[in-house]
C-alpha cells in the first residue's frame, strides 16, 4: 500500500498520529525495522517539546517546515531522531524510540557492537541505523529515510508517561508514549510483561 506520509502527517492529532506509526516499518538505507515505540511532542504548549512557547533556535528550525522533516539532535552520545507532524509551522512532532529489527541486523550488530538490545531505545535505534545529524531537515521518503505503512497490527497499544521528562509539572505525566505491548524490543520492557509468542503483534 502506497501513502501520501504528507498528507498522513495531517491527518490526525499528533498523539494518534504517534500510534498509527507502530508496526509501520522505517529503514536508513535499507537497515531498520518495526517501529515499536513512540512518543508524542506537542509544540508551543508542551513544556516537555524543543519547540515549547515557540521557542525557534538553530537546532529545532525543521518543526516549523514541511510535515515529515526530520529533526535529528545529538544527546551525549547519542543522536535521537524525531519528524514533525501538522501543518507546516505547527511544531509538533514524534520521536522514535524503538524498533523490532527486521532488516540488515548485521549491519546493526556492528555498529551497536553487541547482538542484544540493538533498538530499544532512541539512541540506540539511532545508534543501530546509522542516523545521524547529517539527515538533519531531510524529509521522509525523499531522502535516505523510508517510512514504510504499518506491515503489523499491534495487539494492544500501551500508553504511559514519556521517559526523561522530569520537572515538566503535567507534561511529565502526560501519557504522551506509545509502545507495543509485550514486545520485547520496547525500552524498559519488563520480564514479566513479555509476550514472546507473537511479540504484541495480531496474528
Amino acid at each position: 500500500m502506497n501513502i501520501d506520509w504528507q498528507t498522513w502527517a495531517t491527518s490526525a492529532d499528533t498523539q494518534t498520529l504517534a500510534q498509527e506509526l507502530l508496526g509501520a516499518k522505517l529503514l536508513h538505507n535499507g537497515v531498520g525495522g518495526l517501529i515499536v515505540e513512540t512518543e508524542a511532542y506537542l509544540g508551543a504548549k508542551d513544556a516537555a517539546a524543543h519547540a515549547y512557547q515557540n521557542h525557534q533556535t538553530k537546532r529545532n528550525w525543521p518543526l516549523w517546515e514541511t510535515p515529515t522533516t526530520i529533526y535529528v539532535y545529538q544527546m551525549r552520545q547519542y543522536c535521537l531522531m524525531n519528524f514533525n507532524v501538522q501543518a507546516k509551522g505547527i511544531p509538533e512532532c514524534i520521536l522514535l524510540r524503538a524498533l523490532e529489527p527486521t532488516d540488515g541486523v548485521d549491519q546493526m550488530i556492528a555498529r551497536r557492537g553487541k547482538a542484544t538490545d540493538l533498538c530499544n531505545g532512541p539512541g540506540k535505534l539511532c545508534q543501530a541505523l546509522d542516523i545521524t545529524t547529517a539527515l538533519h531537515g531531510s524529509l521522509l521518503n525523499r531522502d535516505a529515510i523510508t517510512l514504510i505503512p504499518r506491515l503489523k497490527t499491534p495487539q494492544h497499544i500501551g500508553v504511559s508517561p514519556r521517559i526523561g521528562v522530569p520537572n515538566k509539572g503535567e507534561w511529565t505525566d502526560a501519557p504522551l508514549r506509545y509502545f507495543v505491548a509485550g514486545n520485547p524490543n520496547v525500552s524498559g520492557m519488563k520480564k514479566r510483561d513479555l509476550n514472546l509468542p507473537n511479540k504484541g503483534w495480531q496474528e
